[in-house]
């Protein structure tokens, strides 16, 4: 696919105008991703451990289950953005996979923090056909949500000020799946804790989702052409070369994230020597500070390129994970561990942020030289390289834990686990930060590229205008 922004022009109708994209409009909507990172970093940061160390699966098992059930996603993901760019009900081709799957969304996440098996073998073939009833919901569910993103809001700034408000709602969902952990751990931190927990919030998980609904609208006008076969779109999008780039720097920070995410808690108990408590809110902290960083980096964003400020914000993050590595152990202040993952947290928010709000250019890109908006494709494949990456770094440190002698449930681990817990919150998440990086020094979807594709997308719509030649 051609990155120059002239080369080939769309068909189709002018956009209609649209609703305001107000404030309150923005935080509602954000709500769908509040409930979808609720569920992703209950699975990311609690899950890998609660079947270790509550259910009693084998760490090189519990890595099996998240790994099988992601394995899923690399199909259903493409597939549902396909069928939802094809497929138009009555409400528009998105918002009715809200309806469809906010229950199951809902009972799916209640079922996986239950504990009905003893054996092994029992206790794997459950997990992982929940997980994956799971995961196929939560597909359902996202990629026509984010597919909406850069359809309601059209403009470089806007997109990144809607996908600040999403970030943000996404973030107190991760506030809100360190909060699950902390009524588990209050009701006994047993089986039937986490069971009660994850019930409770299953029905948190279905509430927002008619509101979302509601606020949520598609652009009538914009182009609606069938989208090819699935494997030729896919192979449209593997020769589109900034999606690519955008694609591999996305997967290493999700590595980096989901590996650090899943490893902080053993990193806390058995390096630190802290109570589990206490990694409920060095999260917290982290993500206060996330929080608090969102308006600097959206102030950043008006004057500069999205994928350096991505750079900026990974290579902070990775400096940052080196004396943590270095100096952090348990004779550390914990105010000292605090205030270092507070300055993280920081460098965190870009790395997160910044991909999301990328791709509704690459989008832009594709409908100038295809004539077609395949925001639902796109979008699948991001989402399932979102679901990959954090699967690939918790399979990586379930298979390092295996290796290196970890023993569940147990106070004291042999130095070689210890050494791997460390490397897997630090060195590790530092070293895919850097390949991200290097990548990201190679994105040529500029603000002022993205400006000439904008110009030349709005010029074939007044030219296909009715009105155009009078």
């Amino acid at each position: 696919m051609s990155e120059a922004a002239s080369e080939i022009a769309p068909t189709g109708a002018p956009p209609a105008p649209a609703p305001h994209l107000g404030p309150l409009r923005k935080l509602v909507f954000g709500l769908g991703d509040h409930t979808v990172n609720l569920s992703l970093s209950a699975l990311s940061l609690l899950f890998f451990y609660f079947l270790t160390d509550v259910a009693g699966l084998r760490p090189a098992l519990a890595s099996a289950v998240v790994w099988g059930a992601r394995i899923v996603d690399a199909i259903t993901d493409p597939l549902v953005g396909r069928y939802s760019d094809s497929r138009t009900w009555r409400s528009g081709r998105r918002r009715p996979f809200f309806l469809i799957g906010m229950l199951p969304f809902a009972v799916c996440f209640a079922l996986v923090w239950r504990t009905p098996f003893a054996s092994q073998g029992a206790m794997f073939a459950y997990y992982l056909a929940v997980y994956v009833a799971l995961s196929l919901a939560t597909t359902i569910l996202s990629v026509p949500y984010l597919a909406l993103l850069p359809e309601m809001a059209r403009d470089y700034d806007e997109r990144t000020s809607l996908n600040a408000f999403r970030a943000g709602c996404a973030v107190v969902g991760t506030i809100f799946a360190m909060g699950m952990r902390v009524l588990a751990d209050a009701w006994g931190s047993d089986a039937d804790a986490y069971a009660a927990a994850g019930a409770l919030f299953g029905v948190w998980l279905l509430l927002p989702w008619l509101a979302v609904h509601r606020v949520s609208f598609e652009r009538p006008g914009a182009p609606r052409r069938v989208s090819p076969p699935l494997r030729e779109g896919l192979r449209q999008l593997r020769s589109h070369r900034n999606f690519v780039r955008l694609c591999a720097l996305f997967i290493a920070a999700r590595i980096a994230v989901d590996l650090a995410g899943a490893s902080l808690a053993y990193y806390t108990a058995s390096w630190l020597r802290e109570e589990q408590m206490t990694f409920a809110f060095y999260i917290l902290t982290l993500l206060v500070s996330s929080i608090a960083a969102l308006p600097l980096w959206l102030r950043f964003a008006t004057r500069f390129d999205k994928h350096r400020l991505f750079a900026f914000g990974a290579g902070w993050w990775a400096l940052l994970l080196v004396p943590m590595f270095l100096f952090v152990g348990p004779g550390t202040p914990r105010a000292a561990v605090y205030a270092l993952i507070a300055l993280i947290g920081i460098g965190y928010c870009a790395a997160d942020l910044m991909p999301w709000a990328m791709i509704g250019e690459v989008i832009d890109e594709d409908e100038l030289a295809t004539g077609q908006r395949r925001e639902g494709v796109y979008n699948g494949v991001f989402t399932f390289l979102r679901k990959i990456g954090g699967a690939t770094g918790v399979l990586l440190m379930g298979l390092a834990f295996e290796l290196t002698g970890y023993v569940a449930r147990q106070p004291e681990q042999p130095e070689s686990a210890l050494l791997a817990i460390r490397v897997a919150a630090t060195l590790a998440p530092a070293f895919f930060l850097a390949v991200a990086i290097a990548i990201a020094s190679r994105y040529a979807l500029s603000r002022e590229a993205h400006a000439q594709v904008r110009a030349a997308l709005d010029g074939a719509a007044r030219s296909a205008s009715p009105d155009a030649g009078r």
